[in-house]
């Protein structure tokens, strides 16, 4: 006969009682049901913590707009969306599971602790079932490591540095949105090809996770073309002015400005750069050129007309003419009158994701949700055919290379799709060195 105890982490412990003889190991089980904040009433609650203030409020706020859309059209409100086109038909725009599906929202301020306290209130306080959100891999991370502690899933919002998915990937949170190495492996033939092989590149930095993992990525791919890396400078996130960092710039011999920052940081770097006089300067009888690896529309739209010609790489444009893309645009549009950015596209899909991988597994417990997320292929969702990698919960898809546009026709048609890498090109093993140093781990219910 044995005792049995609940533990604070509500795992069964069971012993033998004094006097049965032996001294039975202790055994350690987890309830079927055990899991954080697991729906008792009519809705189920999720966590939508993006940046509300701070360099990347702009990304914010369309990320709320685009997690509001989702949980109108997966409570079965307006034309459903992607819904439509999702090759998943799972859900029905009746809910989730039979439940009705709330959110409440957080301030990340763009500041990992901030982001952190953020999501804390809304799993303890709210009883969110899943957190998503963000526009800083700092952040990512950050809120990334705490839903592995607290036991529920992150679905990722705008998170482009390696270390998401590498050195601190966890079994509780997935990525949809590209990486650093995915846009030096589009960029590179198409710098070679427009800008030759034989070219000086200065880089400028936001010195956090994000711009780390990019310059090292973008360097790798343009060194390896024959470019040479003359300096690699890191700027605070934030700065505002950039002039101290770009006059150097003038006299180093480089001919090309690589600028690892996005948001503001983006606008305001880029901007002053053109304003310098850099863009169209000659250079040992090469023109000065200017690379922005990560773009958005946002961002095209902030620097107006300095991002003519001008290329990058993006995960998504609004321009894109499958049928999940014209449907996302038509219902993102028709509610606020303006086309989505990538931004809002990547959580509007992240929200999709997790309540298919819900309704397909039915349950809302993380790592029934995990399980269904795992080596899932599926289509419809604006980038063609998609797979979420077991191995590091990395999505492998297409990568757009676009250039700013040099005669867009309105304020919103800034940026031009010039190649659509195919995924292979930017598919990686699971152990390149890129993204070496961490363990996926094992999925955490919580409690």
């Amino acid at each position: 006969m044995a005792n049995f105890t609940i533990s604070r982490r509500g795992l069964l412990k069971t012993s033998a009682v004094a006097g049965a003889g032996l001294a039975a190991p202790m055994v350690w089980r987890r309830p079927a049901y055990a899991y954080t904040n697991e729906p008792t009433g009519s809705s189920v609650t999720l966590g939508f913590n993006v940046p509300q203030t701070g360099a990347y409020a702009d990304e914010g706020a369309d990320e709320l707009r685009a997690y509001e859309l989702a949980v109108e059209h997966l409570n079965g409100e307006g034309d459903g969306g992607m819904l439509a086109t999702f090759s998943s038909k799972a859900l029905g725009g009746d809910g989730v599971n039979g439940k009705k599906v709330e959110f409440v929202t957080g301030d990340t301020q763009t500041k990992s602790d901030a982001a952190r306290a953020s999501a804390k209130r809304m799993i303890e306080r709210d009883s969110a079932v899943m957190i998503t959100g963000g526009s800083s891999s700092g952040v990512a991370i950050a809120v990334q490591g705490l839903c592995q502690e607290m036991g529920v899933i992150f679905m990722a919002g705008l998170t482009h540095s390696n270390d998401t998915t590498g050195k601190d990937k966890k079994a509780n949170g997935f990525r949809h949105f590209f990486n650093a190495y995915m846009s030096g492996a589009a960029l590179a033939p198409v710098l070679k090809s427009n800008y030759g092989a034989d070219r000086k590149a200065y880089h400028l930095t936001a010195d956090y996770t994000w711009g780390w993992t990019q310059e090292e990525s973008i360097a790798a791919a343009t060194e390896a073309l024959g470019w040479t890396t003359v300096e690699k400078v890191r700027t605070p996130l934030g700065a505002g002015d950039f002039s101290q960092y770009l006059t150097p710039v003038l006299n180093s011999g480089a001919d090309v400005l690589i600028l690892n920052h996005y948001g503001r940081d983006m606008v305001n770097s880029l901007t002053q750069a053109v304003q310098f006089g850099l863009k169209g300067k000659e250079v040992g009888g090469k023109n000065f050129e200017i690379v922005v690896p990560l773009y958005s529309r946002l961002m095209a739209q902030g620097a107006g007309e300095a991002v003519k010609g001008i290329y990058g790489s993006t995960n998504w444009h609004w321009s894109l003419q499958d049928e999940g893309s014209k449907a996302f645009v038509k219902s993102f549009g028709q509610k606020y009158g303006f086309p989505p950015s990538q931004a809002a596209h990547t959580c509007y899909v992240q929200t999709l994701l997790y309540a298919d991988a819900a309704q397909r597994a039915g349950s809302f417990n993380p790592c029934d949700i995990a399980a269904a997320l795992e080596g899932y292929e599926f289509d419809g969702m604006g980038n063609g055919k998609t797979l979420y990698r077991a191995e590091d919960h990395q999505c492998f898809k297409d990568v757009l290379v676009v250039r700013g546009k040099e005669n867009p026709t309105s304020q919103f048609d800034l940026l031009e799709v010039v190649d659509v890498t195919p995924a292979e090109q930017v598919t990686y093993a699971p152990d390149h060195p890129m993204f070496a140093g961490g363990e996926l781990g094992e999925c955490n219910p919580g409690a």
